[in-house]
């Protein structure tokens, strides 16, 4: 058995671990109100651009636009985004396992456009390619960053430098549910869906589209803006999920501490009677050796 000195030394380490995570379960809670607040106000734009570009593309036929057919390059992007920190449960692993364990992305073919410290030092230990590097646009996103990765990401698409995108972030379903998410961004396949921009009614794809000005210009302009949205809805998604993964980490490591605290204060009180039993047993033996 320790000795009670270094119980006491291991319970009052514990005690102060548990006031650490307690203080970052309070501000994880207030930052994830915050983020889900501003989620589910900006959730209901994001659901009506996703389903008026497949209404969109669903009505007009066979468009040749090079937004909506590959480029003939074989690379991949994946616009990763994870957190910063680290202390939230499983949220940054799942998004790295996501791609990482993905057959049809290997380090060959794929480039990571990296938002997160944590999901760009894991993937460029791995092997991948980081071809940029955004990780301060998770702390505060806001639209005009989610344009920026947008137009860079265009610009490569168009010059072919890479031939599909994709995007890897955590749907926020509720405050103890975040599901790893993978779609494809470009080109625009109307087969996939989003868990978190599904189509709410079914489109008429019989009725016919026509475009003022010509189709190629209109798309032009609305593609650029889907994107834009996907990969904004996509942040604000990630900082929400980011947030209530690290308050159920922090809380559940808060009662596993205090759980600790219990054990090693039982292990400390048999310790101390032990001694006290041991003093009382040698005393009563040296009165009897005396007597």
């Amino acid at each position: 058995m320790a000795s009670m000195r270094d119980i006491k030394r291991r319970r009052q380490s514990v005690e102060s671990t548990q006031q650490i995570t307690k203080a970052m379960k309070l501000v994880s809670t207030v930052k994830l109100q915050r983020a889900k607040q501003r989620a589910e106000q900006s959730q209901f734009y994001f659901k009506c651009i996703y389903e008026t570009v497949n209404s969109i593309l669903s009505k007009s036929g066979t468009i040749n636009h090079h937004y909506l057919k590959e480029n003939g390059s074989d690379k991949k992007a994946v616009i990763m985004i994870t957190g910063n920190r680290g202390l939230a449960g499983g949220y940054n692993s799942s998004i790295v396992k996501l791609v990482a364990f993905n057959e049809a992305f290997t380090k060959d073919n794929t480039k990571i456009y990296a938002i997160g410290k944590k999901g760009r030092d894991t993937m460029d230990r791995l092997g991948y390619e980081i071809a940029k590097d955004y990780c301060d646009v998770i702390e505060e996103p806001t639209y005009d960053d989610a344009r920026k990765i947008c137009n860079d990401l265009l610009a490569a698409f168009e010059s072919g430098e890479i031939g599909e995108i994709y995007l890897a972030y955590t749907f926020f379903k509720n405050t103890v549910v975040h599901e790893p998410t993978l779609l494809k961004v470009l080109p625009v396949n109307l087969d996939e869906t989003s868990p978190s921009l599904e189509i709410t009614e079914k489109q008429d794809v019989y009725a016919p589209m026509n475009f003022e000005p010509e189709d190629e210009e209109a798309l032009n302009m609305i593609i650029p803006k889907y994107v834009t949205s996907l990969v904004f809805g996509a942040l604000v998604e990630s900082v929400a999920s980011e947030n209530g993964a690290r308050m159920q980490a922090m809380d559940s490591a808060t009662n596993n501490a205090s759980d600790m605290i219990d054990r090693l204060s039982l292990l400390y009180n048999r310790a101390r009677q032990s001694s006290i039993t041991q003093e009382l047993t040698e005393i009563i033996a040296g009165a009897d050796a005396i007597s």
